[in-house]
């Protein structure tokens, strides 16, 4: 719990009027009950979903009817499925923050949706309309207790950024930081409630009607975006993991190179966050990466370490590493944000991540991985020995240990979650979020690293296998980057 004092405003005022000492609600991190997530039931159904569901019908509807109108009078060789999907993107971008995730969810999934629609559903990665200015002032003023230009030395009424949950605005604190504020668009749990329970409605109507929709597990999808959705409704959470994940970083010793925002405790409520600004470029900028003289070979790879260190030790890693959430700084650092999708793998998942690299990379005996997946039940006992299973095993991940990264473990490690399924069993989500965050690497990998051999690089374990990283450096006569 906080000091009663630690949630009363500072008295000092600077020459500009600003506090130069202030402590908001937050001031040393957030109450306990703040962290936990609270998700309504998605089955339920009553007046208020009633009325949006007719709104989201009719406004879908029209926004496919326009677009479909506009290709019957100019075609331009394009399909009729083409611009119905541009007509339903249209009316997720109306409807508002829920909507638009959905649409990023289909983005960045391409291969579970029709390819016109996952094209279309692009825009939602960058065309959110942002809350005015006025509303970021309220929001602050409403979290703080004060208005933003009593708290901060500046602060940019013009967002940086607008996402479907939050937007980010600049701002000064009163000794000179640099920061931003990420804030939480007004009223969004309760819409995004409503509109999540008539997504999870549709979502099985469409499963009866479309094959599509059943192949792409639609109602399975929406349940997952629920399950996400409040953890990142919750910006205490958000911040308290940002927070740990940062303090992890560096728990080794090492790992100078990477690096996080710094949570600014006094400055954060219940509705925003205050941070860090970063300045930099996304991991996807290969060519900018690379005009700016990094090395970036040596950026992945230090990246790759310190993300596989917080899955197998620490706990929470990073969920959702797509490039606008990596950073290369101008320092050469590199950054990870946004922190409102992470994940935790239970011990026997992390146990046998520990025993993928350690066999990869050490001895490949793949009889240790076939006892793992038979403890897990990914494989039954009457599927040979496992020297017999581990050996079939091999067949398929040996190529990638002599190869470059253009062999996918990623893709491995999705095979292994189907054969999961083929038995009956459900892979944990968060499993699921690994696998996914791994094929994010691996396309990093292909444009920083095209050379790197990703499955037998001893520094990835410097720290979770020492001696034998040590043992297995010298024999390769590598010496390991700082």
């Amino acid at each position: 719990m906080i000091d009663p004092e630690a949630r009363q405003p500072g008295a000092d005022f600077s020459l500009l009027g600003t506090r130069s000492r202030f402590r908001g609600p937050y001031s040393g991190g957030p109450p306990e009950r703040d962290l936990k997530v609270d998700a309504p039931p998605l089955g339920a159904f009553g007046p208020a979903e009633l009325v949006r569901m007719v709104a989201v019908y009719v406004t879908l509807s029209v926004s496919v009817a326009s677009r479909l109108a506009r290709w019957f009078f100019r075609r331009r060789g394009r399909s009729m499925f083409a611009a119905a999907s541009e007509g339903a993107v249209d009316g997720f971008i109306r409807l508002g923050p829920t909507y638009v995730k959905l649409g990023q969810l289909i983005a960045s999934s391409p291969g579970l949706f029709p390819e016109p629609l996952a094209r279309a559903a692009a825009r939602c990665l960058d065309e959110v309309p942002p809350f005015e200015g006025r509303v970021a002032r309220e929001m602050v003023r409403r979290d703080l207790g004060l208005p933003p230009a009593a708290v901060f030395r500046h602060f940019d009424e013009i967002p940086l950024s607008a996402a479907s949950i939050g937007q980010v605005h600049a701002c000064q604190l009163p000794d000179g930081r640099e920061a931003v504020v990420k804030l939480q668009r007004p009223n969004i749990r309760k819409r995004m409630t409503t509109d999540l329970r008539i997504m999870h409605r549709l979502a099985k109507t469409m499963e009866r009607h479309f094959e599509f929709a059943r192949n792409a597990n639609a109602v399975a999808l929406v349940e997952d975006l629920h399950a996400v959705t409040y953890q990142e409704l919750n910006p205490a959470l958000e911040a308290w993991r940002q927070h740990r994940f940062r303090e992890n970083l560096w728990a080794f010793g090492d790992n100078r190179w990477i690096t996080a925002p710094e949570i600014y405790w006094d400055y954060c409520g219940p509705h925003m966050i205050c941070m860090e600004r970063m300045t930099g470029i996304p991991l996807d900028e290969f060519d900018a990466i690379r005009e700016m003289g990094f090395d970036g070979e040596l950026i992945i790879r230090r990246g790759a370490k310190t993300w596989l260190e917080a899955v197998v030790v620490h706990g929470p890693f990073h969920g959702d590493m797509h490039a606008g959430n990596l950073w290369v700084l101008e320092d050469g650092r590199a950054s990870y944000l946004d922190f409102g999708i992470m994940g935790e793998l239970p011990d026997e998942f992390k146990s046998l991540v520990r025993d993928l690299f350690y066999t990869f990379i050490f001895d490949q005996d793949f009889s240790r991985i076939a006892r793992a997946y038979k403890k897990l039940g990914i494989m039954s006992d009457d599927m040979g020995t496992d020297e017999e299973v581990g050996q079939r095993i091999k067949m398929v991940v040996a190529p990638m240990l002599g190869a470059s990264a253009s062999m996918s473990l990623g893709d491995f490690l999705v095979s292994s979650l189907d054969m999961m399924k083929q038995f009956g069993l459900t892979a944990p989500k968060e499993m699921v979020l690994f696998s996914k965050q791994m094929l994010y690497m691996e396309r990093y990998m292909k444009g920083l690293a095209p050379n790197w051999q990703f499955g037998s690089d001893p520094f990835l374990v410097k720290n979770i296998f020492p001696e034998e990283a040590a043992k297995k450096a010298a024999q390769l006569g590598m010496v390991f980057p700082d």
